[in-house]
């Protein structure tokens, strides 16, 4: 594999914006990794995935900090990893006989939803690992039935709604903590992060708008000009997280951004100046219109109301006085779409986007129709 030091720099220019795709993001993930300082003790990290989405940003600057990786995966998928990584084999559902009679300063639980995933590789690495991370989601908090949620808000571990798919997701992640934090004690970290962005992202959320925005002409603007939204750059969390490692820290923290809110109008002014495109925005702000035209939820962008009225409004004060640092939005946009362009065709010609050409045409159709 080529090495990150040994990259050529290419660059174009598509509507004022640097898009060169994966030579680029690899260039730059190089430039950060010998940007980035050696940490004053080196750690033997262990993380339990590491193939995702988080995994191998969350990799890379853990060994570009000086320190040691070992993943743990089915060996299903390839990421692009530094060479000198160790790998070991294995399935979370049962099948950890790679990690047995090894041990690590830190793990980062990276690739869990199911509490028994979690209760099984706690009890195998308690005795043999110094403290144990695990990537959980603010989802916990669901029902978000107010603003301003912090670490401190309920986390149900039972459903109140077994059929509500958001209840079941974070009573999942919630019973996972508590798996964490029951073998791990004051050891434990647990970090909650909201919606994840960046380049690599494994969903088709975000990139919607990157790759819309630079397209131009008359965008539909989903909610009202108030509404708030919320997400991290993969990139922050994975170096919060190493950060919070390094630190020695224990406890929950939640990792949302911006550092200081912004609402999704905001969002929207800053990603169009950042790619230098000639799109007008079309504002909805009809949630019922919009739930007609099946669209609540473009993120950062989500329907606020009844459970979710407080999604995009967790605090993140802890994590911020703890180091969770931000990179300009502008940043984290203009390497989406560059990474978006290098991803498969077929992916790209088919993607999973909540709102579709065909829907935001149709939209906007009615809405001109129904104001005249």
């Amino acid at each position: 594999m080529t090495t990150r030091r040994d990259f050529l720099k290419t660059t174009a220019t598509i509507g004022g914006v640097l898009l060169a795709g994966a030579d680029t993001l690899r260039a730059q993930a190089a430039i950060d990794r010998m940007a980035a300082p050696k940490a004053r003790a080196k750690m033997n990290v262990l993380v339990l995935g590491g193939t995702g989405f988080i995994g191998p940003h969350l990799v890379r600057h853990a060994r570009a900090r000086g320190h040691q990786v070992t993943i743990f995966t089915r060996g299903r998928r390839d990421a692009e990893l530094p060479d000198d990584i160790i790998r070991l084999q294995g399935d979370r559902n049962g099948h950890l006989e790679s990690l047995v009679g090894k041990q690590w300063d830190v793990v980062v639980d990276d690739s869990a939803v199911n509490p028994d995933w979690v209760k099984q590789s706690t009890a195998l690495l308690k005795g043999n690992v110094g403290q144990y991370l695990f990537t959980s989601s603010t989802g916990v908090l669901y029902p978000y039935l107010k603003r301003g949620l912090d670490e401190n808000g309920p986390a149900p571990l039972e459903a109140a709604d077994p059929k509500d798919p958001s209840a079941s997701y974070g009573v999942a992640k919630a019973r996972c903590e508590r798996e964490v934090m029951s073998a791990f004690g004051d050891r434990s970290v647990i970090v909650r992060p909201t919606y994840i962005v960046g380049p690599g992202d494994t969903s088709d959320r975000f990139p919607y708008w990157p790759q819309r925005l630079v397209k131009g002409g008359e965008v539909l603007a989903p909610g009202r000009r108030d509404d708030p939204a919320q997400f991290i750059d993969v990139r922050d969390l994975s170096e919060f997280m190493i950060k919070l490692l390094e630190d020695g820290k224990g406890g929950v923290y939640n990792a949302a951004g911006p550092k200081t809110p912004i609402l999704f109008r905001e969002f929207l002014s800053q990603a169009q100046a950042a790619l230098n495109t000639k799109a007008t925005f079309t504002w909805i702000d009809d949630y019922a219109f919009l739930s007609e035209h099946k669209i609540e939820e473009s993120i950062p962008w989500a329907m606020l109301k009844g459970n979710d009225d407080g999604m995009m409004s967790i605090r993140n004060d802890k994590a911020v006085a703890a180091g969770l640092t931000f990179r300009p939005l502008a940043t984290t946009v203009r390497d989406t779409l560059a990474w978006w362009q290098t991803v498969p065709e077929a992916r790209r010609n088919a993607p999973k986007f909540e709102i579709t050409p065909e829907k935001e045409a149709k939209a906007l159709a009615d809405w001109h129709a129904l104001k005249g």
